[in-house]
């Protein structure tokens, strides 16, 4: 299972440095906005140190890490939601992630232009989430005509809509994301078609001096955020992985900004993993938490669904410590469950299907 993080923000916050850093990919870098038009795209592993063990213990021929996409898209600007800037094609673009990663500017720079003039997280991060606002009042406003009618003639659906597009807008109304007030399952249905950006989870990232500076965390909502210095994420992934840990640990660093940003996305989106392991191979898979087995063997084979069986289940660390699965089988650690059982981060599983 993949997802898709959209990396937003004002132009010279240190959007494409911080791509860059992550998925070791070569973009435009400039001083000026808009040095980024179409979003650029990274597929990045997601790091997991389970992965080497449980390789080690089956004697696997190879490793497979699940992944996560990373879109950089081009600057924000005051004035998007009507068209400003480019405002309308990367409003689109962001409507197609299943996250955003907001990089907000925390770093003092005099060579390094700031679009408002000054550094200011707390104005920057007003500024991206009044135009997501703006661009999502537009939307209910269109939604709000097409149900009016059908709702005064008496469609029960329509009815519905328009009660939460109500609830919406004044939501929104009030400088309040629609995820705020949108938090039953049922209703994320029924405004789904909507894409509405303000029902997207975000991050921000704060870019943060390369001195040991590292700003404040602080915003009016009660949101996840990480710092990260892009510059040296930058700096690190250029070098050997050796020299990497060497300057890491110079720095005081005891993990890279990629490996912050991964965990936070994780659960930011409610993700889990869940493993399998061979000699063929050691995997890893992506599921949402509180998925049931049949689907998350669905992710492995979609007619594995369909001809779910049952699940073997052992856990990792019973995995590890028993030296694979003989040894936990011997102690009883293996678990067979069926249809209702819920997989849990770190399961090791086998699935039983009927062909």
């Amino acid at each position: 299972m993949s997802f898709s993080i959209g990396i937003v923000g004002l132009p010279n916050v240190g959007k494409s440095t911080l791509f860059k850093a992550l998925t070791k990919k070569s973009v435009l870098i400039a001083n000026y906005p808009f040095a980024t038009i179409d979003p650029n795209v990274g597929i990045v592993e997601v790091p997991d140190q389970r992965l080497k063990k449980l390789a080690e213990i089956s004697k696997s021929e190879k490793i497979i890490p699940t992944t996560i996409e990373f879109f950089d898209i081009a600057g924000l600007v005051k004035g998007a939601h009507s068209g400003e800037g480019l405002g309308n094609k990367f409003l689109a673009n962001i409507r197609e992630v299943d996250a955003i990663v907001e990089v907000v500017r925390a770093f003092a720079d005099p060579d390094v232009q700031h679009v408002h003039g000054t550094v200011d997280p707390k104005n920057d991060i007003e500024v991206i989430g009044l135009e997501l606002i703006m661009a999502d009042l537009k939307t209910i406003e269109k939604k709000y005509k097409e149900v009016e009618s059908s709702a005064r003639g008496g469609d029960q659906q329509a009815v519905k809509v328009k009660v939460l597009l109500d609830k919406i807008n004044t939501a929104l109304g009030q400088g309040q994301w629609a995820n705020t007030v949108i938090e039953a399952e049922d209703e994320k249905v029924l405004i789904k078609d909507l894409h509405l950006l303000t029902m997207k989870p975000v991050l921000y990232a704060y870019n943060v001096d390369e001195n040991g500076d590292r700003g404040s965390c602080s915003v009016d909502r009660e949101v996840d955020c990480v710092e990260v210095s892009a510059k040296i994420e930058a700096e690190l992934v250029e070098l050997p992985e050796s020299e990497a840990r060497e300057m890491m640990q110079s720095l005081g660093m005891n993990e890279s900004g990629l490996d912050k940003l991964i965990v936070a996305s994780y659960k930011l989106l409610d993700l889990i993993t869940f493993l399998t392991s061979g000699p063929k191979e050691t995997r890893a898979w992506t599921i949402k938490r509180g998925t049931k087995a049949p689907q998350a063997a669905s992710v492995i084979h979609t007619d594995f669904e369909k001809g779910f069986v049952r699940a073997e289940i052992i856990k990792y660390d019973d995995f590890v410590n028993n030296n694979g699965e003989a040894g936990a089988k011997e102690k009883g650690l293996m678990r067979v469950e069926g249809k209702e059982y819920i997989v849990q981060d770190g399961d090791v599983i086998y699935f039983r299907v009927s062909v």
